[in-house]
């Protein structure tokens, strides 16, 4: 091998390197609608993506909510907000964020739950942007996605943006 080989070879080893930590660093953070930041006064835009990028139907408005129907017969959002998580079955990390999540919202009586094993349902994973399992959403009381958090949630990242839904619900109803 050449000099000139090794240096190949080692600066790609190196970008791989900074890619793979950069894509490992953003994994089960939430990452929030522009829109639902707007709502709660919050000014982080670097973290902010709009909200045809998760999905929302924008078109008719911007403020459509997702309805329960589109997800299954026995879908029922929470009265507060809903942990919408989107699984397949050779997902490794959903049984563990699946049950995570479940346990979350059993500890609120108006936030809840729902897995959609995305398997057999390429429609949803390409309607809403899913290029990894888990992903979760996490929906305002009006079914809008207030958050996206890819990957299994790191520690209280859920909980977090769940405050968030309610201090904001808290101050909507002060005025």
């Amino acid at each position: 091998m050449t000099l000139t080989s090794i240096l190949i070879v080692l600066a790609l080893v190196g970008a791989s390197t900074v890619l793979g930590l950069l894509w490992r660093r953003s994994q089960g953070t939430a990452v929030g609608t522009v829109d639902a930041r707007q709502r709660r006064g919050e000014r982080r835009a670097s973290t902010s993506v709009s909200s045809n990028d998760l999905g929302n139907d924008t078109a008719s408005g911007g403020s459509a909510g997702l309805v329960e129907s589109e997800f299954g017969p026995d879908v029922t959002f929470g009265d507060h907000a809903t942990l919408l998580q989107f699984s397949t079955e050779f997902c490794s990390t959903c049984p563990a964020t699946r049950r995570r999540l479940g346990q979350l919202a059993e500890q609120y009586d108006d936030v809840s739950h729902v897995d959609v094993d995305l398997t057999h349902r390429g429609d949803l994973a390409n309607r809403f942007r899913i290029l990894q399992t888990p992903t979760t959403f996490i929906l305002d009381r009006d079914g809008r996605i207030t958050a996206r958090i890819g990957g299994a949630p790191r520690p209280g990242v859920v909980e977090a943006e769940l405050a968030s839904l309610r201090s904001t619900r808290s101050v909507r109803s002060d005025h």
